[in-house]
């Protein structure tokens, strides 16, 4: 493997072709395309400021190297790609790539990261500013992960979330067979129009979560105070810790609310078979 230390570059494709290299303390200046077409590719220490650096590369490590907001879409159309300890500070990073492994990073600017993915790992990471994050990205495993940004796994497949903080209004809109475990939750019209969403052992806020799904399923939650008129037009199976704010018009399965439900809302809009048994363990006289 050829060895690239303490250098500078910069300008049109400096390193274009780059081939079975490593890379120590290296700076990419402004400039496109640096290490385009390359492959078989490992960075540390290093720092990008240069846009569309590892595009078209076939297996490359990052790590503790910087990617400066400059570096926009660093990231793009590549396979086999990990970034370990690494910062970065440039939105648009991750499109149409496969075969993503992430691991103790942290994004200060994930505007529009991670789109249209496939096979992506993502652990002990902080994603800041970051709406529209994951959308399209399929097959997606996630443990210890921050995000703050709007809209996030829209309309992404195959995605599981464990012990994670998730601050996401209209997130997993359209998704299909998300499992989020042991997580928390935080933004208005969660999960519409989502099949098969599992969540276990998670706390929701936010209005109006969870309608229009199909065959969702909670496992012992809990929902904040904000969490009103939930469920709406929903097939679900849910266990629910505590109490919850509202409940309206859920189209069919099974609901059991541990505590109280403050507004119960059946009429004339329920949606056929409109057969939701719905039940409250606690005191049977508390309505709003």
């Amino acid at each position: 493997m050829k060895d690239i230390k303490d250098k500078e570059y910069g300008g049109e494709r400096p390193l274009y072709k780059l081939h079975d290299a490593r890379l120590e303390r290296v700076v990419i200046h402004l400039g496109e395309s640096s290490i385009k077409e390359s492959g078989n590719i490992e960075a540390y220490d290093c720092t990008f400021q240069g846009k569309y650096v590892f595009w078209e590369c076939r297996k490359f490590l990052a790590q503790n190297c910087r990617f400066e907001a400059s570096a926009r879409s660093s990231l793009w159309y590549s396979e086999n790609g990990k970034l370990v300890d690494c910062l970065v500070d440039a939105p648009k990073m991750f499109r149409r790539m496969q075969g993503i492994e992430l691991q103790n990073c942290q994004f200060t600017d994930a505007m529009e990261t991670l789109w249209d993915c496939d096979r992506v790992s993502i652990r002990d990471c902080k994603m800041q500013n970051g709406d529209y994050f994951g959308m399209h990205t399929d097959n997606v495993r996630m443990e210890n992960f921050h995000l703050d940004g709007n809209y996030s796994f829209q309309y992404s497949k195959n995605v599981d979330i464990r012990n994670s903080v998730l601050n996401s209004k209209d997130a997993f809109w359209e998704t299909e067979d998300v499992t989020i475990v042991d997580s928390e939750i935080n933004g208005e019209y969660l999960g519409w129009y989502s099949k098969r969403l599992t969540l276990i052992r998670c706390h929701i806020t936010g209005e109006q979560p969870l309608c229009y799904c199909e065959d969702l399923t909670l496992e012992d939650c809990t929902f904040g105070e904000d969490a009103n008129l939930m469920l709406e037009y929903s097939t679900v199976k849910a266990s629910i810790k505590g109490d919850v704010h509202s409940i309206k018009n859920p189209t069919s399965g099974s609901i059991t609310v541990a505590g109280h439900i403050g507004e119960l809302i059946i009429n004339g809009d329920q949606k056929a078979p409109a057969d939701c048994i719905i039940e409250e363990l606690g005191n049977k006289n508390f309505r709003e």
